[in-house]
Order: structure tokens, then sequence, then C-alpha cells
């Protein structure tokens, strides 16, 4: 019987060395590429980034890419490796250099780097830039956390999810590039799969090519997909303003992961999840110890801003087991760990999809949604009787902007409130939104609820060692041009060791 590739050979298989990947996080000072210094024009259409920031340095990313839709997925570049050299430095002009070093990009990870920055010192911003031939790339700003035993005055963030791309124009982006943060958390569904046509091209003033019109499966056509994402000028604004904490949802991969439901096979699906994780590391700001393998990919990690916020990022889509597990037993060990042994102000869930409960039946029924955490009860409660202290829930998917009060009896309005659930909306998808859509009453129908919106936006957040204030940003309208204005439709503040959302 001709067996099928196990789960371990999928990196293999794609043709991904073991050098390769190495190089691509940090090339020794004396390596060098044969024709290295050969690069095509103009090669980082796509930006730059940084992410994942610990005390001593982070993560930086770019992607050589002088073509970006070219429909083979490799961006215009020669298939051979190429040196990538960097600098960091304390200033934007690079009066102060402080690191520097060099990549290798390899056609095996579509000519991306991932050069893993260290030796820094805690608390401090920088700048960072790239050189590929003669070429030099646009400068970054990034930064480190503070230092493990600091109190750090502050934490500055925004919150973004959901950016199809073709819904409409990256408004929200535009305006968070003005923004001072210090971090961006993003919380899933970077990119979509679905083939975008005249049905659902609703971002005006724009054209594609009949490539662009097939469901995404292929290594080959998700690279092309992130390299379309990320040509829109305010998504690479963003990233170079400030390191990025990213995670996935589904429609990185496919919509609800549902194989089945298109007749795919587990197998089948197996590899589709390979290609894709493959591309998701290949396209983000992501360390080596992310690097997936075949249709694994350890995506949850935990990262620390001194002792004023310990930041726990989930993934609740990779290890589902329907009406059992959103997180799967090794991961939700990993949590509860974490948050019970945690000396942090503020203890924050960058995650997917809503915790809080959602009763879809605003009569005297019940009904609630398999997707979200309401699918999974048991395990919410393991969650919440923790009674973590100062818990915020930082969540995208729904494309609305929602506030929320996390209870120890969502049925009973006069239980306590345990934690805080901060939901951003959709940067792009949906199109243009509305303050008040058909769901405005069933989400509001449930008392723990504080807010809902459905325009397009982002939160902005800040948290002190006192109090985490949260923003609601909006726009009117995305599809017509990047122009609309940006509003504040609420703000919260939530009090320091005083759960819950008070509307300032």
């Amino acid at each position: 019987m001709t067996g099928l590739p196990s789960r371990r050979t999928f990196l293999g298989l794609a043709g991904v060395s073991a050098a390769a990947i190495a190089l691509g996080t940090g090339a020794p000072a004396h390596a060098s590429t044969p024709g290295g210094e050969d690069v095509p024009a103009d090669p980082f259409k796509l930006g730059v980034a940084s992410g994942d920031p610990e005390p001593d340095g982070f993560v930086l990313w770019t992607r050589l890419a002088p073509e970006p839709l070219a429909a083979d997925g490799h961006g215009g570049m020669p298939r051979r490796p190429f040196d990538v050299h960097y600098e960091v430095a304390e200033d934007p002009q690079f009066s102060r250099v402080v690191r520097r070093g060099h990549a290798v990009a390899s056609p095996d990870l579509a000519h991306s780097v991932h050069p893993e920055v260290n030796g820094l010192r805690p608390g401090r911003e920088y700048f960072y830039r790239f050189r590929a031939g003669r070429s030099i790339s646009p400068v970054g700003r990034t930064r480190t956390a503070p230092a493990r035993d600091d109190q750090a005055p502050s934490l500055s963030f925004a919150v973004a999810s959901c950016q199809a791309w073709y819904h409409g124009h990256f408004t929200a982006y535009r305006h968070m590039a003005a923004e001072d943060i210090d971090l961006v958390f993003f919380v899933g569904d970077y990119i979509y799969e679905y083939a975008i046509n005249s049905v659902n091209l609703w971002r005006e003033g724009v054209q594609l090519d009949k490539v662009h019109d097939a469901e995404v499966r292929t290594l080959e056509q998700y690279r092309l997909r992130y390299a379309l994402f990320k040509s829109d000028p305010h998504l690479q604004a963003v990233h170079a303003r400030a390191p990025w904490v990213s995670t996935w949802d589904d429609h990185e991969v496919q919509n609800n992961y549902d194989h089945a439901g298109q007749g795919v096979t587990p197998e089948d699906f197996d590899r589709r999840r390979a290609v894709a994780y493959r591309a998701y590391y290949e396209n983000m700001p992501l360390r080596r110890t992310s690097l997936p393998h075949g249709p694994d990919m350890t995506l949850y990690r935990r990262l620390h801003w001194g002792r004023l916020a310990d930041i726990n990022v989930l993934d609740t889509r990779q290890y589902r087991v329907p009406e059992k597990s959103i997180l799967g037993a090794r991961q939700e060990k990993w949590l509860h760990n974490g948050l019970r042994s945690s000396s942090a102000t503020w203890n924050v869930l960058a995650q997917q999809v809503v915790m809080a409960q959602i009763d879809r039946d605003t009569g005297p029924g019940q009904t609630f949604s398999d997707d979200q955490w309401d699918g999974f009860r048991a395990e919410r409660e393991r969650l919440l009787a923790l009674r973590t202290p100062n818990l915020v829930v930082l969540t995208g998917d729904i494309h609305r902007h929602v506030a929320a009060e996390l209870k120890a009896d969502f049925n009973d309005p006069a239980s306590a409130t345990i934690g805080t659930e901060l939901v951003a909306g959709s940067i792009g998808s949906d199109g243009d939104g509305a303050p008040r859509d058909a769901y405005t009453d069933l989400w509001l129908s449930n008392p723990h609820v504080k807010f809902y919106d459905g325009r397009r936006g982002y939160l902005l957040g800040r948290m002190t060692p006192e109090r985490l204030t949260s923003e609601y940003k909006v726009v009117d309208y995305i599809r017509r041009d990047d122009r609309a204005p940006v509003a504040t439709a609420a703000r919260f503040v939530t009090t320091a060791g005083r759960p819950g959302l008070e509307a300032l």
C-alpha cells in the first residue's frame, strides 16, 4: 500500500532547506551569496516590518519583490538567493547605527528574510532599513520591550483585523499610521482566500488581472494574494510605524477550515494548510520559533511589557475539536499556567473570536454561534474561573466594533464582572458599514454588551498601571476612496482592580 506523506515530511517535500531557513533569519558575518549583489531594481515594493519585541531586540522583515503581482508568486525575482543587509540605529538619519548584519533571501521562502536582532537596550525606540544590491528600503520604526522587572509607565497600542483588500480602501490604516503607538495587535484574517471578481471587487479605482479570479489553494496563489494585500501603501505605513504582534484566524487558509463541507479529504486539506502556513510565515514579521512544519505551526506565544502587561497571543483556529475544544489541550494548559503565574498588572489575550456570550435569540430562547467561544462553553468557564486579575481580551473576526464585559455568569447580569473584551471592527471587510445595522439590536440585547458599531476602523488603547483607556476609531466609508476622516465613536476606561467598562 502506498502511504501518504507524514506531517513531519511536508517541509522537506516543499523544498525548504534548513540552511535557507537559518540564513533567512540572520547569516553569519563571513557568509556571502555568489552574485548576491545583482538584485533587480526597486525590490522593496512590499515594504518593511518588525515584530514580537523582546527587551533586547525584535524580528525584522522584508520580502524582495520588484514585480509584486507577478503571476508565479515570485515577485519578479530570479530563482536564486540574494544577500540582504540591514542596519538598526537610534535615529532615523542613521547617524547612530548600533547593529549591522545580513540575511539571505532565498527563493525557497519567496525571497523573504526574518533577521532576529538582539543585544539592544530595553524600552527604546529604534529605526531600521535594508539594502539589497543598490537599492535601499524605506525606513521602519520599531522598539524593544521594557525590561522584565521594569514597571513600564505605559503601553499604547492599536488593534486591527479583517482586511479584505477588495472590499474597500485601507483608510483606517491611513489614520492608524499617524497614531503614536508602541505595538499593533493584528488578530486575524490578514488575507482572504476567495476569488476576486466583479461580484466582490468594491474598491473603486482599481483593476485586476484575471489571475486573481480564482480561490487561493496553491503556494504560488497564497504568495500572490499576500503581495496584493501588502501592496497597499497604508498597510505598509503601519507596518513601518510600529512592531506588530500577529495571529491568524481562518481566512489565511480557508473560511472556517470547512474542508469537509467542500468535499476535501483531510489529507488534501493538510496540504493546503501546509502551503498556506508557509506563505503566512514568508509574509509576516515572525521569529523562527513560529516556523511552520508542514500543516503545523506554533503561533501561540507570550510576550511581556515589563511588569505592566503579560501578552498571551492565542490560536483559536488550528487546534479546534468541534464542541470540545477551541484551544486544544496543550495550548489551554500553557495559557492557564501562564495566567496563574503572572505578576503583571494587566493580563492580555490577543485572539480571534468573541469570548463573551452572545445570545442570538432576542426572545425567551437562547441561540449561540458555534464558531465563537459560545461553542466551547466548558473551556470558557475553565478560563474565566481562574479569576485572572485585570483580564483584557482583544478580539476581531466579526467586522464590528463591540465592547463587552466578561461575567462570572452571563445569564445573570448581576453576577461579578471578571474581565473586559474589546472587539475591533474590520479594516476593510464588508465595505462601508454603518453605525447601526441588522445585528445592532441583537448584540445590544445582551446586557453585558456595552457598545456596538458597524463601521470600519480600529481600536486604540493605552495602558498604565492605573487604567486602560480604549477608543473606537471609525471611518464612514472606504469603497470610493481612502479620504474619509476618522472619528472616535466611543471611549471607555477600565480601572486596574475593577474590571469592566466605564464610558467616557
